[in-house]
């Protein structure tokens, strides 16, 4: 009776099954109440007195075995079920991932950057963080200059000498220090100014800014590269030159493109003028290339500078410059299909 017991247990350890009715039918066989446990556990009284410890601890140990078989082939069974009402038929074609959103600044900028690939203009970029010489003073802005006023700037309090940069006109001075002419570059990045947070202001902001330098380079060449951008971009070719003032320039203007006045929304963006000013321009001022170790005498050059954000607000109809830094999934989403 014992060799019988022990022969059960081996085929017990030995059993496997990938089938409901399988397990099922082997559960009935030794866990029901006619199964083989129960007419071994009948049997008991049967066994001479000498063998009933090792023949009641053979069945116990069967009893055992054949409850952790059931119990972890249903386990094993359930997970495959499981798996397979997640994952379906892995056969099929999977499901498209989600397209994420680029975002209007990103658009606007690789807009710009690629006009202006096309002529020649290569990206360089610089550290946000900045120190004195390179945001002001090599820019024609030396210290207690007034028009440092110009631009409310955040200086870090532990040295008076560091700031966040209030311009990326600092990145075409350090592409100045360490290239020779000829030079064609733009500068795109986010820069800080201490202003107010309103709809149409915020405390940072994003700038490209142009440079331009070599041998005779004229007005005339800014004015015709500013007309190539604002066709590409806003599809609009024309446009006119105010005088204007900035330190690191001379002559200064500010460039207004002719929007039209076509819809209200145009009368509302140019105060009814149909001119709408986008970017600041000028000669680089031959103080800023001497401080840059550029001779002023041979080489002569361009620079301008425009907002994204004011473009992504114009381009895109968006009223409020806050919901570029909000990072609010549903106006996001709105930009799905963009570049």
């Amino acid at each position: 009776m014992i060799d019988t017991l022990k022969e059960h247990i081996s085929q017990v350890e030995k059993f496997n099954a990938d089938k409901a009715d399988e397990i099922e039918a082997f559960r009935i066989k030794y866990l029901g109440k006619k199964g083989l446990i129960n007419e071994f556990f009948a049997e008991f009284r049967n066994v001479p007195n000498d063998q009933k410890k090792e023949y009641g601890q053979a069945i116990n140990q069967l009893k055992d075995l054949a409850q952790d078989k059931v119990s972890s082939l249903k386990e094993i069974l359930e997970n495959g079920q499981e798996q397979v009402k997640q994952y379906g038929d892995l056969t099929r074609p999977g499901a498209p991932f989600e397209l994420g959103s680029r975002h209007p600044i990103s658009i606007v900028k690789n807009q710009i950057v690629e006009i202006f690939s096309r002529i020649g203009f290569n990206v360089s970029e610089g550290p946000e963080m900045e120190d004195d010489w390179h945001n002001f003073t090599a820019l024609n802005l030396p210290e207690y200059h007034p028009a440092r006023d110009m631009q409310d700037t955040f200086f870090i309090q532990t040295d008076p000498d560091i700031l966040l940069r209030t311009h990326t006109s600092s990145v075409q001075v350090r592409y100045m220090e360490n290239n020779q002419p000829p030079i064609r570059t733009i500068s795109p990045g986010r820069v800080y100014r201490n202003e107010a947070i309103s709809a149409r202001s915020h405390c940072f902001f994003h700038q490209v800014e142009g440079l331009y330098i070599d041998k005779g380079v004229s007005f005339a060449d800014l004015k015709q590269t500013l007309q190539y951008f604002t066709t590409e971009m806003f599809g609009k070719s024309r446009i006119r030159l105010r005088p204007s003032y900035f330190p690191f320039t001379e002559p200064s203007a500010e460039v207004d493109v002719y929007w039209g006045l076509e819809t209200e929304t145009d009368y509302r963006m140019t105060k009814g003028t149909g001119w709408l000013e986008i970017m600041g321009c000028g000669m680089v001022d031959p103080n800023v290339l001497e401080n840059c170790g550029i001779d002023s005498k041979t080489y002569s050059g361009f620079a301008f500078g425009m907002g994204i954000d004011r473009i992504a607000l114009l381009l895109h109809q968006i009223s409020d410059i806050r919901m570029l830094s909000e990072n609010d999934i549903r106006f996001l989403k709105q930009f799905k299909s963009a570049l």
